[in-house]
């Protein structure tokens, strides 16, 4: 379980520029759900992931996890129980390695890598077989190096890699963004498989209205650093494309747009 309590954020504080983002802000995510958040743009979409994962800090509140209270733990510890995925797919993945390189990085996360050599041959054909399931014919490129592979290998292995090691929770922050539909699809197909195999809890930022209603069991819109609407399982279930616009619509007006 993820809760936040009682959050306050404010960027810029004391200058012209200050800006309250969060002010006693509170959202508790299940074991075991798949959220998916959407909102216009400076809603607190992506602050709310950065303070999860410890990127950003708190100014007031507390975020736990599974009961510990993690707030002022450092990301590089949260990331053990952590994975998270990013809009560019080169935040995920390193593009100067190869794929054996990144996948043998990605197995190592958080354990101590001692005087030892960077990859394991032995675990090729695990390697393998991890990737032949992507279909994307990557089992076969271990040498080639992750920059020259297209924008959804990228993705689609920088997801498998953010889910390589025992995690608990799952970080998807507009993923999808910088795709072409078809392959946008198929990472979602992948990302929702992925979840459900491993049974995570995920919190999927995006700005695509259908697979916010696709995909996952609860959909949260954001405005303002609050949550205007949150719906799950049946609920979601019965709501629309046109119900989330007309809300973007009342927004936009009552804002002035």
């Amino acid at each position: 379980m993820l809760e936040m309590l009682h959050i306050d954020k404010t960027y810029n504080p004391g200058s012209v520029r200050e800006k309250v983002l969060f002010q006693d802000f509170s959202l508790t995510v299940g074991t075991g759900e798949f959220v998916s958040i959407v909102g216009s743009n400076g809603s607190g979409k992506t602050s709310l992931l950065n303070l999860l994962c410890g990127s950003i800090p708190v100014d007031r509140g507390q975020v736990m996890m599974d009961g510990q209270d993690i707030t002022r733990q450092k990301e590089h510890i949260r990331s053990r129980l952590i994975g998270r995925v990013y809009q560019n797919p080169a935040m995920g993945t390193c593009a100067s390695m190869t794929i054996l390189e990144n996948l043998s990085l990605a197995e190592h996360k958080g354990k101590p890598s001692n005087l030892r050599p960077g990859t394991d041959k032995k675990r090729i054909p695990y390697y393998r077989e991890i990737l032949r399931p992507l279909n994307l014919g990557l089992e076969d490129m271990l040498e080639a190096r992750v920059g020259s592979l297209s924008g959804g290998q990228r993705q689609a292995l920088a997801l498998l890699m953010s889910t390589m090691t025992p995690i608990s929770f799952l970080i998807l922050d507009e993923h999808t963004a910088a795709l072409d539909p078809k392959t946008a699809d198929i990472i979602m197909e992948l990302t929702d498989q992925v979840v459900r195999e491993k049974k995570l809890t995920a919190l999927m930022v995006t700005h695509n209205l259908r697979y916010a209603l696709e995909y996952g069991s609860r959909i949260i819109m954001m405005h303002q650093g609050d949550i205007v609407l949150d719906k799950r399982d049946e609920m979601k279930d019965n709501t629309h494309i046109d119900d989330l616009l007309k809300i973007f619509n009342e927004i936009s007006i009552e804002c002035g747009n």
